[in-house]
């Protein structure tokens, strides 16, 4: 009898487990500042809606590779930057969203709303990519992205692979400084990288890889998205960011709710939640990411290393991601052509 009872309470535990166990929603998303996201993000969203939020990091390319090899099963939400988003998209990982539970929406800028449609899921940080350049090395100013082919930064600079999020941004800039689309004439826009090859040292994949070349010395210029300036900065205090005359390239980062989730409102709730006011000026106040809320006020000294207001913003060119993703084979083709010599 007694033993009977100790199995009946060992049952009545285990269901009292189950029917009590908290609601799970898997992130896949990158894994740095993850104790700030953790504190002002995760934390805050689990306690409102009394859910476990678990995580799945790695770099864009290694996390959509998974999530195409399971079919979408098994994550609820992916963080992508702009290519690897139009790359889910296409390839049918990407579920259709309720925008009616997006309210914050109408809080942001406009271009964060609906980059790849209103069917898809909004930016929750817009970043921008620039120059970097070593006033202590380069006297002349560097103001435009034409500079980037001047004869007195030969072996000088260094700019984004192509198959990193900035790198596509390098062969719109080479058909822009000879006057072409870069999609319609390749060919041109090729030649002209071609012509700035002689300028460029070697090509990187890492952020950290451009720091380490200007702390080195090895470099005098770069190519960058923003939030690389804050380390370079560190390493060379005489280095200095550039937003070009002709502007810098918008680059965001999206949050989508994954094709097949099981938890697709809760998905949503969560990029609101992401969207809002707080949470936006809270992350931007400890530097992860750039606000796109337009409500979020910041101080100079708070907007420090930040893409942060509405006249940066509106001074954007902005890629076409569905195109560079169409074009994207033989671009790469092209690039390796020109840099693996």
């Amino acid at each position: 009898m007694k033993k009977m009872f100790v199995f009946l309470l060992l049952i009545l535990l285990s269901l009292n487990g189950v029917i009590f166990a908290k609601e799970k929603l898997v992130i896949s998303t990158w894994g740095y500042n993850g104790d700030k996201l953790k504190k002002y993000v995760y934390a805050p969203f689990e306690k409102k809606y009394d859910v476990e939020i678990v995580l799945e990091t790695g770099n864009n390319a290694a996390r959509l590779n998974k999530l195409k090899l399971r079919k979408g099963k098994g994550t609820d939400l992916i963080y992508l930057a702009s290519s690897y988003t139009m790359d889910a998209i296409e390839a049918g990982l990407i579920a259709k969203i309720d925008r009616s539970n997006l309210p914050n929406v109408s809080q942001i800028y406009q271009l964060a709303r609906a980059p790849f449609g209103n069917d898809y899921g909004p930016a929750y940080t817009v970043m921008r990519v620039g120059i970097i350049y070593d006033t202590a090395q380069i006297s002349d100013p560097i103001t435009s992205w034409n500079d980037l082919w001047r004869s007195n930064l030969a072996g000088k600079i260094s700019v984004p692979n192509i198959t990193t999020t900035a790198g596509p941004t390098i062969v719109l800039t080479a058909g822009r400084h000879v006057n072409v689309d870069a999609f319609n004439k390749p060919d041109l826009a090729f030649k002209s990288l071609r012509q700035m090859k002689n300028n460029v040292l070697k090509t990187y994949n890492r952020s950290s890889n451009l720091a380490n070349m200007f702390a080195q010395g090895e470099i005098s210029a770069g190519v960058a998205l923003n939030f690389v300036m804050s380390r370079v900065k560190k390493a060379v205090p005489s280095a200095v960011w550039v937003d070009p005359v002709e502007g810098s390239y918008a680059s965001i980062n999206t949050i989508n709710v994954v094709k097949g989730s099981p938890n697709k409102e809760l998905a949503e709730k969560f990029i609101n939640h992401v969207l809002s006011e707080k949470i936006q000026r809270d992350i931007a106040l400890v530097k992860v990411d750039s606000p796109v809320n337009v409500n979020v006020k910041l101080s100079a000294k708070e907007a420090e290393g930040l893409t942060y207001g509405k006249d940066l913003i509106a001074s954007f060119q902005d890629v076409d991601w569905g195109s560079v993703n169409s074009n994207k084979k033989e671009w790469i083709n092209n690039w390796n052509e020109i840099f693996s010599n």
